[in-house]
């Protein structure tokens, strides 16, 4: 979604000199595309300095109304894209800036494709309540997860990346100095999303502060951890966790083993085959997860002590799909010191 948005808007009252006005004062870096409103917020078209210049050559004044000029065969989203696919559609036929519509034609928003990867139907919860201990004395006045990595914290970097999926419900767990947390980003209005605070009184384990989540506006819940730095794609992540029909997917981190050396298999002392060297691959959890909302509803107890492992084997016993994605991009889970210092090298050439 585009933060400011407005900036984008031009009321129909206007001309097409003052249209192209404010097309020249958007960023450098914008999608030059204007949104052409009623005096209530109505959509009734865009413009461009093509339509501009193109009503120009149909005789048209400078200083006749921008309705005049103004587009008005658009496509539009109505009140909110239904998943990746659907934003595929408009960003494969070469539209980059697409407004979002109520059934009543109000402006409620705009995607703006040059930066916004996607908008992925999920609430985010960020757990950060966690103290550190392996990471002082930096975290002995600072919470783990605003430790700087580079330009900004270690959880701002998580946040940033939703942003770019259009991931806009975002909830942060707290707990040990989370007043520090609370202060950075307050509502999250400054990034354009919104951003509301789990306070555990008592610690909940991974997963247990999702039962005091309120009410929320989608039916997949992403959990991640605060303290990892990755470039996870969400999109695909997303549409493996729905392909698969899963309750849980976890992203899963490959870890290959290789046999120093020759392997026999046998079965009762009898050699069947002979491996040189085998490579084995094995995957570990990446802190990172998509959970169906009747998931958390159903299994999670509220209010008590609950890790991620609880709920995993819970959905196994009763015979639902737990699914892995593996992840094959960046990864690393700063719990140590030389996490830390790794991750200040790694953050001067990765892209995030």
């Amino acid at each position: 979604m585009l933060k400011d948005f407005q900036f984008h808007n031009i009321s129909s009252t206007e001309n097409a000199r003052e249209a192209l006005r404010k097309l020249d004062s958007l960023p450098e870096l914008t999608n030059r595309t204007l949104f052409v409103v009623d005096p209530k917020g109505v959509l009734l078209g865009t413009i461009t300095d093509g339509d501009i210049r193109r009503g120009l050559l149909k005789n048209l004044e400078i200083s006749d109304s921008v309705a005049l000029f103004m587009h008005e065969q658009f496509k539009r989203i109505l009140l909110k894209p239904t998943g990746p696919e659907e934003l595929r559609t408009f960003r494969n036929a070469g539209i980059r800036m697409i407004p979002v519509v109520d059934e009543n034609a109000l402006l409620l928003d705009v995607i703006d494709l040059d930066k916004t990867r996607s908008v992925l139907p999920v609430t985010a919860v960020i757990m950060a309540g966690g103290k550190g201990e392996r990471l002082r004395p930096l975290t002995d006045t600072v919470p783990k997860p605003m430790l700087q990595i580079g330009d900004k914290p270690i959880i701002e970097h998580n946040i940033d990346r939703l942003i770019q999926y259009g991931i806009k419900e975002i909830f942060i767990s707290i707990n040990y100095l989370g007043d520090q947390i609370k202060e950075y980003f307050g509502d999250g209005s400054s990034k354009g999303i919104s951003i509301q605070y789990i306070e555990e009184n008592k610690p909940l384990g991974t997963i247990g502060s999702i039962s005091l989540l309120p009410e929320i506006h989608n039916d997949t819940v992403l959990l991640l951890n605060s303290d990892l730095l990755t470039n996870l794609d969400f999109e695909s992540f997303y549409e493996e966790f729905v392909s698969k029909n899963s309750l849980m997917t976890v992203a899963s981190i490959p870890y290959q083993f290789q046999v120093p050396y020759a392997v026999l298999e046998t079965k009762e002392e009898i050699v069947h085959a002979f491996l040189e060297k085998p490579s084995y691959t094995y995957y570990s959890n990446a802190g990172m997860y998509l959970i169906a909302k009747t998931a958390c509803d159903k299994y999670i107890p509220k209010g008590t002590f609950y890790n991620t492992t609880d709920l995993m084997e819970e959905i196994i016993k009763s015979g639902n799909r737990l699914t892995h994605y593996p992840h094959m991009g960046y990864w690393l889970d700063i719990g140590k010191y030389p996490d830390f210092i790794k991750a200040q090298e790694d953050i001067k050439y990765i892209k995030l």
